[in-house]
């Protein structure tokens, strides 16, 4: 029996020896982050950190869509029932450390949109190779909650504190291509090359020395680690977010494919 039989929402297939591909299926959803794929994301990199078969990993999504984001009903639960939250607030504190501490080196296959926690994963994978025209987009300021989930430990190191606040205060969308121009992926490729990319690089990383790959990425990550309390205020203030009135109008609003009118807007409070 293989420690990955339990998982539902991840496929997880030993595409070479040493190669683990992980990819996110919900289908229908464009790979959204519904609450059990949510739990296994968090869970996953633990697995793959103790088997000693795996030397790299390929993240990516099914259908040529890598996640469109966090699933609107587990936000209204989240909103609505404080054990849910609590659990989620968990789950998303250990997906992204999870991915921080894994030894082994991580390779990220982002093709269409590429939002919320799949997202998350993505970019703190690392060598992250995005599609060119991938859709690239940190939602949750339109949702009315912090951007809290990965977004205040990586995206500053990443593109620098300007462009990282332009694009998480504005929920600007970013190409593959431009994500690659301004550093927050490492390749931006066709298309059709993303996979095939992505594999070459993990045999790169398999075929390289064990100790050397594995404590390098412990090395560098040291300086996500020294971001923790940044991150960690930022999850803070965004689940605290889902129990205020702004998250109940942006999730109304993404339903009703509408601009979200927060309460400040409203005609009726203005002078």
């Amino acid at each position: 029996m293989s420690r990955y039989d339990s998982y539902e929402h991840l496929l997880i297939e030993m595409v070479e020896p040493g190669i683990l591909q992980v990819m996110m299926h919900s289908p229908g959803r464009l790979n959204a982050a519904h609450a059990g794929m949510h739990r296994e994301l968090a869970k996953i990199w633990l697995d793959i950190d103790d088997d000693d078969d795996v030397d790299a990993v390929i993240l990516t999504g099914s259908n040529g869509a890598f996640s469109a984001g966090g699933d609107l009903e587990l936000v209204r639960e989240m909103s609505e029932d404080f054990d849910v939250l609590v659990r989620v607030w968990k789950e998303a504190r250990d997906l992204v450390y999870n991915v921080i501490n894994c030894s082994k080196p991580i390779v990220s296959a982002m093709q269409g949109p590429a939002v919320g926690a799949g997202l998350a994963a993505g970019l703190l994978a690392d060598v992250s190779i995005a599609a060119k025209d991938a859709r690239i987009i940190d939602g949750h300021t339109r949702l009315g909650v912090v951007a809290g989930d990965h977004a205040a430990i990586v995206w500053p190191l990443l593109v620098g504190m300007a462009k990282a606040k332009y694009h998480l205060l504005l929920c600007e969308t970013l190409s593959g291509e431009e994500a690659e121009r301004i550093g927050l992926v490492a390749l931006a490729v066709d298309d059709s090359e993303v996979q095939e990319r992505a594999l070459a690089v993990a045999r790169r990383l398999r075929d390289g020395s064990r100790t050397a790959m594995r404590w390098t990425k412990y090395s560098l990550n040291n300086w996500l680690r020294m971001a923790g309390p940044t991150f960690d205020t930022s999850l803070a203030l965004e689940f605290l977010g889902f129990n205020g009135p702004d998250v109940r109008e942006g999730r109304q609003s993404i339903m009703e494919r509408r601009r979200p009118v927060f309460d400040h807007q409203r005609p009726e409070d203005e002078d």
